[in-house]
């Protein structure tokens, strides 16, 4: 009983350690350990599609798998192109020299790859790289010797392969591609990224003023002691439960120049010169992915401004028309003091979530016209996908995130956010 006993007092003594491991868990899984990668890859020049720098090497290595088929390329253009055209010619003295220059390849190959390994990829030492220039050195100038030689028809093509296949045998080899803070030093020399950070900003700022404006409307209405106020919350709700992507295809088809609903009613009235120009020029498809935005995501606004409207004790608002306050001075003296907190809250969140805006863009306008709305995820998104840089890409992300980090230090510390009162 006595050991029951103290097994539940160091329990209770170190109950909220335990509850929060599982939380710490959740952090460095989902969001330390990111972080952590991205850092790694910022710090190496390590791009997919190049088969020099698919990896993070601090040492050189050998790409064997690379090296083996351009053995298997000469050893195949010699043997079932070379040696017929030359048999057909009866040159059986030149036939003998490639025979033995391939028996001699082989040999030397194998006993490389019995010094050095066989696995696809092999870390390699001073010595082993002067053995393996060696090589190289031998099968250029054994494939020059042998390709003066051969002067017959249709020949030429193969010995142009050879040729060609010799020339990037250093395409084999893997240099260290450490490149510390590089990448980092780009950031600042790079005009698409400040472009695609002033298209962030724009988008956040006027995004999120518009959101906060109409939402703290619609949350008032929404406040109100009225018939079919829960009908009334859950339709304006409707926005926000749609997935971003389809609310985004959604507007696309809206601002289509041939069908666009959207599209054609602002040529009728003027707005616009023709029904086509909402995304095809810079200024209107910025707009165009902004109104997108605050058409989406203004329900969310409400939603947490509701909440802080909740709170707020109708007693105040009696007391304060007794005293002869109108609907105005209700509003400023006592609505906005009081919902501040829910307002900085909301803005955080809502700021945050702009800041990194993706999937909007991606499905409206891909950052066109000629990256007219192209965002700092969309770039990085461009260039790990498309161009396979993950080292530029994720100093990019990272980037991102203490951009993000000192929007949440601008409203903790200079706004004041506060997610409760004392």
């Amino acid at each position: 009983m006595t050991k029951k006993n103290g097994i539940l007092s160091i329990i209770d003594r170190y109950l909220g350690y335990i509850l929060v491991v599982p939380a710490l868990i959740l952090i460095a899984l989902f969001s330390l350990y990111p972080i952590i990668q991205s850092l790694s890859f910022s710090l190496f020049d390590y791009q997919v599609n190049d088969q020099q720098k698919n990896g993070m090497f601090f040492n050189r290595r050998l790409n064997v798998r690379y090296l083996n088929e351009k053995i298997e390329h000469i050893d195949l253009y010699y043997t079932n192109f070379v040696i017929p055209e030359l048999d057909e010619v009866e040159d059986e003295e030149l036939i003998l020299r490639i025979e033995a220059f391939i028996d001699q390849m082989n040999e030397k190959h194998e006993a490389l790859l019995d010094r050095i390994g066989r696995d696809d990829i092999v870390k390699v030492s001073n010595r082993d790289l002067e053995e393996i220039e060696e090589y190289f050195v031998f099968l250029q100038r054994e494939t020059a010797s042998l390709n003066e030689g051969i002067d017959v028809p249709f020949a030429n093509m193969w010995v142009e392969a050879i040729d060609t296949i010799v020339e990037t045998l250093n395409d084999t080899q893997i240099s260290n591609n450490f490149v510390g803070f590089e990448n980092f030093k780009r950031l600042f020399k790079d005009k698409r990224l400040w472009n695609a950070t002033k298209n962030t900003l724009i988008f956040t700022v006027v995004s999120v003023f518009f959101e906060l404006i109409l939402g703290l409307f619609l949350a008032m209405i929404m406040n109100q002691a009225m018939r079919g106020r829960g009908i009334v919350r859950t339709m304006s709700l409707i926005p926000w439960a749609i997935p971003t992507s389809v609310a985004a295809l959604m507007w696309r088809y809206l601002y289509d120049g041939d069908a666009g609903f959207i599209a054609h009613l602002l040529a009728q009235i003027k707005v616009i010169d023709n029904s086509a120009v909402i995304i095809t020029r810079s200024i209107p498809s910025m707009i165009a992915v902004i109104f997108a935005d605050i058409w989406k995501t203004t329900p969310y606004m409400a939603l947490m401004l509701l909440a802080g409207l909740q709170t707020i004790p109708q007693e105040l608002y009696e007391s304060s028309s007794i005293d002869g306050a109108n609907r105005f001075q209700q509003f400023t003296r006592i609505t906005l003091p009081l919902l501040k907190p829910s307002i900085l809250v909301a803005l955080l969140f809502r700021t945050l979530d702009a800041f990194r805006v993706h999937d909007l863009i991606q499905v409206l306008t891909n950052g066109g016209p000629g990256n007219a709305t192209e965002s700092l995820s969309i770039y990085s998104y461009k260039i790990m996908r498309s161009q396979m840089n993950y080292g530029y890409g994720a100093a990019i992300v990272l980037f991102m995130a203490v951009m993000v980090g000192l929007i949440a230090f601008f409203y903790i510390k200079v706004l004041g956010v506060k997610v409760r009162e004392d």
